[in-house]
């Protein structure tokens, strides 16, 4: 991660959740010259107060003059809101600007905005990130991208500031379908090592001791290293919640049905995370579907 940007560009950062928000602060540090927009107004003071920067009342406004708008809001709704909306940025964005989104959404809307962009004579590039919230706040998130070849050059140093590893996957929609791969993987590795966790435990094992003779084999993973712990001491408040998972597994369910794939195991795993959700647990980490196994 460059801490000194090749050339300072008038940013803008719209969406300052716990990962946007982050994420901004990067591109501040670098010393980039960034606007940011959050619907909670009081968010985005606190985030110009931390990092520097303005913020601005609207998408439409932060966007005005920037070279890049970058986003990272909830779905796909949110996202058609603060681009194509009465204030969106689109409105806002000079002839020839790029509007780079980090929202997990469908590749539905991907195509829909980079068609719409491309009128407005912008450049659109769907760009949806993994590694949580710990990633977005050590910058070391990875970035699949769907879009415009030249648009991903332009882009790729500057996200670069919050990424270790940034990868044009296709055509616009393409970087939401390798998303879309991410979550169907790491839900299925979260399920298998609670259910082999909860089977240790219930062998009379010491799930401790388990964990560290399988982790150097075969059977480790990014689950077992960062959340078995966790896991093991009923502790469930670290990173991406079910609430955001469920929906990022709809998304890959709804897109499996277009396309004829078959993801049984996520359709069964996505009934446990709504158990969760039922149980009042829909803010509780993706490693919580433990619980559904040891809590009697």
């Amino acid at each position: 991660m460059t801490d000194i940007p090749q050339q300072k560009r008038k940013l803008a950062f719209i969406g300052l959740g716990v990962m946007g928000g982050p994420m901004a602060g990067h591109l501040a540090r670098a010393g980039h010259d960034v606007t940011v927009f959050n619907r909670t107004h009081s968010k985005a003071e606190a985030w110009v107060a931390k990092y520097g920067g303005k913020s601005a009342p609207t998408p439409r406004a932060a966007a005005a003059d920037a070279a890049i708008v970058f986003s990272c809001v909830g779905n796909d709704s949110d996202l058609r809101e603060v681009t194509v909306g009465e204030n969106g940025a689109f409105a806002g964005m000079q002839r020839g600007a790029l509007f780079v989104d980090h929202t997990t959404a469908s590749a539905q809307v991907a195509v829909e905005l980079e068609l719409a962009a491309r009128g407005a004579k912008l450049a659109f590039l769907d760009a949806p990130v993994s590694g949580g919230q710990a990633g977005a706040e050590q910058g070391v998130l990875t970035v699949m991208v769907g879009g415009d070849p030249a648009a991903f050059e332009t882009a790729r140093p500057v996200i670069a500031h919050y990424a270790r590893a940034v990868t044009l996957m296709g055509p616009a929609g393409a970087g939401q379908k390798t998303k879309m791969v991410n979550q169907i993987c790491v839900a299925g590795v979260i399920e298998g090592l609670a259910e082999g966790l909860a089977f240790a435990q219930r062998a009379g094992l010491d799930a401790r001791r388990v964990v560290e003779a399988i982790s150097k084999g075969a059977a480790t993973s990014w689950q077992m290293e960062n959340r078995s712990a966790t896991m093991i001491d009923g502790k469930f408040n670290f990173g991406f919640a079910v609430d955001l998972m469920r929906k990022d597994l709809r998304i890959a369910l709804e897109e499996a049905h277009a396309n004829g794939a078959q993801l049984p195991v996520i359709a069964l795993i996505d009934q446990f995370y709504a158990r969760l959700q039922k149980q009042g647990h829909g803010r509780l980490d993706t490693s919580s579907l433990m619980k559904l196994l040891v809590d009697k």
